[in-house]
């Protein structure tokens, strides 16, 4: 089974410092910045939408060049092998992956020379599947589970309120042991109480 991250909107607080941690943990890491998850609101709750860590993974299977694949009980994405086809996001039944890019650093907004004429406006975004950047490379970014850090997901270790939980087989075979322990331990106590019982009067019923 593929690790996951899962939110309880009960707790979620819609305070976004998941998406602000998942953004900083990647830039500091040499990535790309967009934000892996997105915060997700009704009129009466809220909570982040991420990758499911799909068993039969779709994005694996569209990627031409394997960006994509598993590692450690996750679907990873090599951003240095991305194409931006955008197959992958494309293919995600949850729309968990988006595209990203950014010009180099050392070439300014707006720079020209006298010897070419000023670069156009860029049209209003559209979609990330559907929008196009002069000098600019799509790549794909989704959620990798934070592999880069030793202590997992970021958006879990910042998470205010406790509503973002890491969900592994480790963690499910201890969830399934204490429920097997807490559903056998009334019939534990049912059992004692009739056999350590008052014992029926002599001439009544028992």
């Amino acid at each position: 089974m593929n690790r996951f991250v899962i939110a309880d909107p009960s707790l979620c607080i819609g305070c976004n410092t998941c998406v602000a941690a998942c953004s900083q943990a990647h830039l500091s890491e040499g990535l790309q910045g967009e934000p892996r998850l997105k915060v997700m609101r009704t009129a009466e709750e809220s909570a982040p939408q991420m990758c499911h860590q799909c068993e039969d993974a779709p994005c694996i299977t569209v990627c031409p060049v394997g960006a994509i694949r598993r590692e450690n009980d996750a679907i990873v994405l090599n951003e240095s092998l991305c194409v931006g086809c955008k197959l992958c996001a494309i293919a995600c039944p949850f729309g968990a992956i988006t595209l990203s890019g950014s010009k180099p650093i050392d070439i300014p907004e707006g720079v020209c020379s006298p010897m070419a004429p000023p670069p156009e406006r860029a049209p209003r975004s559209v979609s990330p599947l559907l929008d196009w950047k002069k000098g600019v490379r799509s790549v794909a970014v989704k959620c990798d589970l934070c592999a880069f850090l030793d202590q997992g997901p970021a958006c879990v270790a910042t998470c205010p309120t406790g509503a973002i939980i890491e969900v592994s087989q480790l963690a499910l075979d201890q969830a399934n042991t204490r429920k097997r322990r807490q559903s056998a331990q009334p019939q534990a106590n049912q059992l004692n109480v009739v056999a350590h019982g008052d014992r029926p009067v002599k001439g009544e019923r028992s």
